[in-house]
């Protein structure tokens, strides 16, 4: 296990799914964790549960994020590690899809980022140190999935996001990259597929869907002092689900 001992590291989304395994993850590796989310009665069970702090966040609101670092920083003198995880994934198909199915699912999960990073950056800044990691996916750089379209774009969109902001705070000690889930058992995906969790499994080589904690320990190592020269850099967390050529490989 990398070790974080003492670090400040604020997540978001964390009350639950990947975000609750990247806040467990970071835990076991020492750090002590910021829950940020707006689901406040699990926010507060995960924070209560590994010993961290509870934050109510909407990270569409930028007034919001402010304050939320504002008092971590009050409190604990600087923020070292940002996981910036929280997103939705609704399914809306093309011929379905209103305007505001845009706003919505943008300002979660692209928006949101800019908005929590922003004052986080300017405290890292300051320091002259940082990790920030940001919770993209394999779907919209490389894959895609009738309905995904909105949420594609928007993790694709998160990447350039992060390879731009890498090359602007490198000079300040701060490395930005991200991690690439594929099928990932939180309840969500598994409300989500439903019966067809089993052959979603099956469509992965390694014939199992991830867990949350394998995020976390992507993380984890990308907030680690032995990832200090890589930064731009987005790390694919997939059981092998984008290899196959075609189906037949993995059947």
């Amino acid at each position: 296990m990398f070790d974080l001992t003492g670090q400040i590291a604020l997540v978001t989304g964390a009350a639950n799914g990947i975000g609750k395994g990247i806040a467990e993850t970071l835990t076991k590796a020492g750090a002590r964790v910021m829950i940020a989310d707006v689901n406040e009665e699990d926010g507060k069970r995960t924070a209560e549960a590994l010993g961290g702090e509870f934050y109510k966040l909407d990270v569409t609101q930028p007034k919001e994020a402010e304050r939320v670092v504002e008092a971590i920083v009050e409190r604990h003198g600087t923020i070292d590690i940002l996981a910036a995880n929280a997103g939705i994934y609704p399914e809306v198909y093309i011929e379905e899809m209103e305007e505001s199915d845009w706003d919505v699912i943008q300002s979660i999960n692209l928006k949101g980022v800019f908005f929590t990073a922003k004052p986080v950056l300017r405290v890292m800044k300051e320091r002259g140190y940082g990790r920030v990691i940001l919770t993209s996916s394999i779907t919209g750089d490389i894959t895609g999935y009738p309905g995904g379209s909105i949420y594609g774009a928007t993790k694709a969109a998160i990447l350039g996001y992060m390879r731009s902001t890498a090359v602007e705070y490198a000079k300040y000690g701060i490395t930005v990259n991200a991690v690439q889930p594929g099928m990932i058992a939180t309840e969500g995906l598994k409300k989500q597929l439903g019966i067809l969790s089993e052959k979603g499994a099956n469509a992965v080589p390694m014939k199992r869907l991830g867990e949350p904690e394998d995020i976390g320990a992507a993380v984890a190592f990308f907030a680690s002092k032995e990832a200090n020269y890589i930064t731009g850099q987005s790390l694919v967390i997939d059981g092998g689900q984008i290899i196959p050529e075609t189906p037949d490989v993995i059947l």
